[in-house]
C-alpha cells in the first residue's frame, strides 16, 4: 500500500475540516431536506437527504444525462433532474450543502438550475 506524503495528508485534513465546518451549520429535516452536491473531476452527483430519518428522498447524477454536452450544461441538467424528482416526492424547500467545494462553476450551475426548476433554498 502506498503511503501518503506530508502534503497529501495536509490536503486531506484540510478537506475534512472544510466538510465538517459546512456540515455543522447544515442539517436536513423532513420539512426542509439537505441538497448535497458531490463533484469529482469527471462527474457530478446530487442527493436530497432527510437527515432525521437518514433517507434519500431524490437523487440524480450526470450518468443519467446525455454526456455530449459541456460540463456546465451537464451540471445544469443534473440540477433540473434532481429538482423534478424532489418535486415528485413533494419537496419544495431544501438546504444547500456544497460540502468542501466553492460555490462557483459546476456547483453554482447545478444550484441555479435546481432553483429555476422550482426548488427553494
Amino acid at each position: 500500500m502506498k503511503r501518503m506524503n506530508k502534503t497529501q495528508r495536509n490536503a486531506n485534513n484540510a478537506r475534512a475540516r472544510r466538510i465538517a465546518r459546512v456540515r455543522t451549520r447544515i442539517q436536513g429535516t423532513a420539512e426542509r431536506p439537505r441538497l448535497a452536491v458531490a463533484r469529482t473531476l469527471k462527474h457530478i452527483y446530487a442527493q436530497v437527504i432527510d437527515d432525521t430519518s437518514g433517507r434519500t428522498v431524490a437523487a440524480a447524477s450526470d450518468l443519467e444525462v446525455k454526456t455530449a454536452m459541456k460540463p456546465l450544461e451537464i451540471a445544469a441538467a443534473v440540477g433540473k433532474l434532481v429538482a423534478e424528482r424532489a418535486a415528485a416526492a413533494k419537496v419544495t424547500q431544501v438546504v444547500f450543502d456544497r460540502r468542501d467545494k466553492r460555490y462557483h462553476g459546476r456547483v453554482k450551475a447545478l444550484a441555479d438550475a435546481a432553483r429555476t426548476a422550482g426548488l427553494k433554498f
